[in-house]
């Protein structure tokens, strides 16, 4: 990361915007021109090989893309259903063989069979209609099933605007300092993956002098599985909008914003259609419900790259720089977006706000379980009976989970693997050991994350699986460490040899190669891998042991 290049982009900051204007660049042919990049580089003054550095990055920015009219999905969720090469089939008869791409994950994972056709994402039956679609004619249905077991606090309904936004009325009326003993007390912790309090970031951000801070929304943790991120953007929009007012309130910020994954361009329209609403009531802009508090939003449209998940190559992408993880310290809420005082939290952590502020801390914390409190959304694939979003209460069984709401599974299942692709793979005789918190999750080699659920049935075999986790890390690797950028590559290549010929895999080899993924690796990308990999191991030895070389035993769980 150039501490240069992000001042020089911040110049112009987010009114007129390099990442911005390089995905308006693309909207004709799926690619900017070379020229178009060099009038981008010399207005911004980045320089010719950054802009094209960045723009090479991306899968919807790159040349690769030139020209591409529909987009499938091959997302986990999809792969293990085994719907999508009957779905390229299909589209083959619609369009060219060049016209056809790739899209990871499209969140269309309760029914599979998920596509991508201008601007809109289709799943299940779409395909049968592929002629009304492109004519324009056909809806893009899409539904799911919705529901809680404990608390609602995130599957609620809404009411209406006045009402909800008296909230952040209550909010304005008490300091800052209240507000962040509030969401101290709750116990909050990040529903992204890793956990981390939220008060901690906004104290931190709070305490960083700056005349300029932000409220970054990550939306961008595209874990395939997982779909709890679209169902808060589509259907509870104002929860994350006046999540992140609070936040900005808290720490002095006046701008929030909301960095949305190009697969989800509902979620994208939703949100700037619930940002416009706010506008039309003035609870946007300048001294809001009368009092010094400012705040106004910035929706960016990203273009293609889990890795942006990864908060501060997410922050280097708004800055139309190339996403590469960055060094820590210094962190965001010190140096973040444009070198100022920023936090980044994803979707789900800040919708849980605007309830911990209504209702006070201690309530939020009196549900769940032990450090894990509150409720966990919960993505169910299309294995089960009754796929769909749950919110349950920290620490429900996750045998409730699958059996009672999901219904049980519609057909044999040996696996499951929650938590995106850096989780845990769990094998099904340990449904009855967890339950939906972090220290269950940890306490038996897994982790909890998004709380998505993918199923493996028991007809996909295993090694199949664990290439495809390789194939997708290397994919989407920044580069810009070698145990990920190389260690990926040499997992995938050497799993893909392992079913195609005689070679077996050395263990020791590959135990060296996993540790050095895990230890050496700049972010958890590389560095998580590695989980996946070991449950693997120790829960399916018999399964994976005729593609190894048998010297001792294969790699268990630590």
């Amino acid at each position: 990361m150039s501490k240069n290049l992000s001042n020089l982009s911040g110049r112009k900051g987010l009114k007129t915007n390099l990442f911005e204007a390089l995905g308006i660049a693309a909207e004709a042919t799926g690619t900017p021109s070379k020229d178009k990049m060099e009038e981008l580089a010399a207005q911004f003054l980045m320089g010719t090989a950054n802009i094209f550095g960045a723009t090479s990055f991306y899968d919807f920015l790159r040349a690769d893309n030139k020209d591409k009219k529909v987009f499938v999905c091959n997302g986990s969720a999809c792969m293990t259903a085994g719907t999508q090469d009957e779905l390229k089939e299909k589209l083959g008869q619609h369009f060219k063989e060049e016209e056809i791409g790739d899209m990871c994950c499209l969140g269309r994972c309760h029914e599979n069979k998920a596509f991508y056709y201008a601007g809109k994402n289709y799943s299940g039956d779409a395909i049968s209609e592929l002629d009304e679609i492109k004519s324009g004619a056909a809806a893009t249905i899409d539904n799911y099933a919705v529901g809680s077991f404990g608390t609602a606090v995130l599957t609620k309904a809404y009411s209406n605007l006045k009402d909800y936004y008296k909230t952040l009325s209550i909010a304005l009326s008490k300091s800052p300092e209240e507000l962040l003993t509030q969401l101290t007390v709750s116990g909050l912790r990040g529903r992204g993956g890793a956990g981390f309090p939220i008060a901690f970031k906004l104290e931190s951000c709070k305490n960083t002098t700056g005349n300029q801070k932000f409220i970054v929304c990550n939306a961008d943790e595209g874990d395939p599985g997982a779909y709890s991120d679209r169902y808060l953007m589509e259907q509870q929009p104002h929860a994350v909008l006046l999540g992140m007012m609070i936040a900005g309130y808290i720490v002095g910020a006046d701008t929030g914003v909301l960095y949305i994954r190009a697969e989800y361009p509902e979620s994208q329209a939703c949100m700037q259609q619930a940002i416009n609403e706010l506008l039309s009531e003035k609870i946007l802009g300048e001294n809001i419900f009368g009092t010094p508090f400012n705040f106004n939003f910035k929706l960016i449209k990203a273009m293609g790259a889990y890795i942006c998940g990864e908060e501060t190559a997410l922050l280097s992408s708004i800055e139309g720089q190339r996403p590469e993880v960055r060094v820590r310290p210094p962190y965001p809420t010190q140096q973040g977006l444009f070198n100022k005082p920023t936090v980044v939290n994803n979707v789900e952590t800040l919708a849980c706000i605007p309830d911990i502020i209504k209702n006070g801390g201690a309530h939020f914390a009196s549900i769940g379980k032990g450090k894990s409190t509150g409720t966990k959304l919960v993505s169910l694939d299309g294995f089960f009976n009754k796929p769909g979003i749950y919110e349950v209460d920290m620490g429900t069984p996750l045998d409730i989970v699958i059996n009672e709401l999901g219904g049980g599974f519609r057909e044999d299942i040996k696996a499951m693997h929650i938590g995106g692709p850096l989780g845990g793979l769990v094998p099904v005789e340990k449904i009855k050991d967890l339950s939906i918190d972090f220290e269950s999750f940890a306490a038996n080699g897994f982790l909890l994350g998004h709380a998505s659920i993918v199923c493996i049935p028991k007809g996909f075999p295993i090694i199949k699986y664990l290439e495809h986790l390789f194939a997708f890390t290397a994919h989407e690797s920044c580069g810009k460490c070698f145990p990920c950028r190389i260690g990926s590559t040499r997992g995938f290549e050497m799993l893909k040899k392992a079913q195609e010929t005689d070679y077996k895999i050395d263990s020791l080899l590959f135990n060296d190669l996993i540790e050095t993924l895990e230890l050496g690796s700049l972010c958890a990308l590389g560095g998580g891998l590695p989980l996946p990999i070991k449950n693997a191991l120790q829960y399916f030895d018999k399964e994976l042991k005729p593609y190894f070389m048998q010297r001792d035993t294969l790699i268990t769980a630590s």
